[in-house]
This record gives C-alpha cells, sequence and structure tokens, in this order.
C-alpha cells in the first residue's frame, strides 16, 4: 500500500473551490470561544463543501494566527460573515429559506442516525458554546435538533468533533457534484 500524494489527489484550486458547487448547508457558531475549534470549523467546512460558516457573538474572526494554525488556510476557501447574535442570525436564515437545527441535547431532538437531511432543501446547522452550548434562545428560534448518539460516560464530545460527525451525516446524502 502506497500513501497517495497530493497532486493525486486531485483537490480543485482555491479559484476552482470558490466556483463549484456547495452542500446546501450553512454552520452557524453561537459564541464558540476556542480560536482551535473554529479553524477546524473551517477545515471540516472545506472539506465537505459547505456553503459558508456564520460566526456569531464572542466566536473570534479572521484572519487570526490561531484559527489559520488549525484551519491551514480554509478561512480563506469557506465564505464565512459575523454576526453579534446567534439569534439575529438565525432569523436571516429563516428569512432566506434554510431548515434550522441545533445541534444539541435537548427534548425531542432527532438522533442523528435517524436524521435524513432531504435532497433540494437547504439547512443551517447551529453549534454551541463549548460549555453551555446553543443558547436557549436561539434554540426556541430553530425548527428542530439533532442529537448525537453516544456511549461514554461524558455527556458530550468537542465541538468541532461533533461538526465533523453531523457535517460527514449531511455530506454522506447531499454531496455536491464536482
Amino acid at each position: 500500500m502506497r500513501k497517495i500524494t497530493n497532486e493525486e489527489l486531485g483537490r480543485p484550486t482555491a479559484e476552482e473551490f470558490a466556483a463549484m458547487d456547495k452542500m446546501p448547508v450553512a454552520v452557524v457558531l453561537d459564541n464558540i470561544r476556542s480560536l482551535q475549534n473554529v479553524g477546524a470549523f473551517f477545515r471540516t467546512g472545506d472539506a465537505f463543501a459547505v456553503e459558508r460558516i456564520e460566526l456569531c457573538g464572542i466566536t473570534a474572526t479572521p484572519p487570526n494566527r490561531d484559527i489559520h494554525k488549525t484551519a491551514l488556510g480554509a478561512e480563506t476557501t469557506v465564505p464565512w460573515r459575523y454576526h453579534a447574535s446567534a439569534s439575529e442570525c438565525v432569523a436571516e436564515l429563516r428569512r432566506a429559506g434554510y431548515a434550522l437545527h441545533a445541534v444539541e441535547q435537548v427534548e425531542g431532538a432527532v438522533s442523528l442516525d435517524a436524521f435524513r437531511a432531504e435532497p433540494g432543501r437547504r439547512y443551517a446547522l447551529v453549534f454551541g458554546n463549548e460549555v453551555a452550548g446553543v443558547d436557549q434562545a436561539v434554540v426556541d428560534l430553530c425548527d428542530g435538533a439533532i442529537e448525537i448518539p453516544q456511549a461514554g460516560t461524558k455527556h458530550s464530545i468537542n465541538v468541532s468533533v461533533a461538526a465533523g460527525v453531523v457535517l460527514w451525516h449531511f455530506f454522506s446524502r447531499l454531496r455536491p457534484e464536482r
């Protein structure tokens, strides 16, 4: 078995990536405090070709050395916008026709393995603060919630790891054509 070189992977250039179809998913970051987590969201967002990332509240914005350390340049390929609050962002996405889902442990949450993303629909996925999760006022504005099933002793996983799990689930069903 031989490792494949970066050239053999056939990844698009930044210009080709900007022009290609994206997965119909916007990622909303509600008060993410870790710059490394923000960078990881950008890198994962690039890998799964999300439409954009919405940075809200205390969530740091590029350019930032610590975000870049984890994003490795994806902060320049994934479109992003800043909002003073996640509530205003979610309200704007609702007006734009997105189905809004908090990735959170709440009453009535759908287990990720049971959630079926529908082709032709646009989604906004809200990920919350590393300690407090998605703010309750933002949860109240969402159409529903998605929970990642877990079997261990901890009640949650790292928010950027959760993004990888959830975005892969959506990508496996809504993968854009290349």
